[in-house]
């Protein structure tokens, strides 16, 4: 006679340890696809777009819910740091982030149970190694990506990439970080000081860019203390 298997589900990998991150500007519907493999985990959802705009979670997930007005109150004139832009406001969520690990998706990424090498991503392999023995994953659950915008207006937008990168690539293919640089804050700065004196000539907006790095290290610094431990925010049970 087969021995009965235990009814208790074993612990999800890094359940302790990861954060889900998810922007979005519209209802979280897609997550019912993805409920068997985020549910165990807890969420951060930060909203992009009009605040005053309910964006609908459903039922049985933990989370935590931040929108513009939140990260303005949070963080003050500091604020300016986390872009409402190309969807970056998520950034929010891995500054706030108390966890080892951060995964991301977006909100037009759904399950897929078919494999294709040109359109579909094994998910699994960003968990592969952390906390297991090496051996074979079957890759599932695939992702299919079904871009919520169209990517001709976006080229129209994001064009001046194309001809940055010239100056780009080879600044950080050359860039050496000193060695008195000796946490990721300071490296940090360093490398807002480097963008500064060496990329801003490549356009205004490394200027500019160069300031906000270092305004997300001092904000970065006023939620993570040394020693200290923050709360995320106010959590929605589950």
């Amino acid at each position: 006679m087969a021995k009965e298997s235990s009814s208790v589900p074993s612990t999800p990998p890094l359940k302790d340890e990861l954060h889900i991150v998810i922007q979005t500007i519209r209802n979280l519907d897609f997550l019912e696809m993805w409920r068997p493999f985020f549910q165990p985990y807890h969420l951060i959802i930060v909203q992009d777009g009009d605040p005053s705009k309910l964006i609908k979670v459903p039922e049985g997930f933990g989370y935590e819910f931040y929108n513009r007005n939140d990260i303005n109150r949070i963080l003050g004139p500091k604020a300016s740091c986390i872009s409402f832009k190309d969807s970056a406001c998520r950034c929010f969520g891995y500054m706030i982030s108390k966890k080892k690990y951060i995964y991301t998706i977006d909100d037009d990424c759904f399950v897929s149970d078919a494999c294709s090498s040109f359109l579909l991503y094994r998910i699994c392999l960003f968990f592969w190694g952390f906390g297991h023995s090496s051996r074979s994953y079957d890759g599932l659950p695939y992702i299919w990506h079904s871009k919520a915008s169209n990517p001709f207006v976006n080229l129209r937008k994001e064009y001046n990439d194309i001809f940055w990168q010239e100056e780009l690539i080879p600044f950080f293919q050359t860039d050496v970080l000193p060695k008195e640089c000796t946490s990721v804050q300071k490296c940090y700065i360093e490398m807002s000081k480097q963008v500064r004196d060496k990329i801003s000539k490549t356009d205004p907006y490394f200027t500019k860019l160069a300031d906000v790095m270092v305004t997300w290290i001092k904000a970065w610094d006023d939620l993570n203390p040394p020693n200290a431990s923050l709360p995320n925010g106010q959590a929605k049970a589950k």
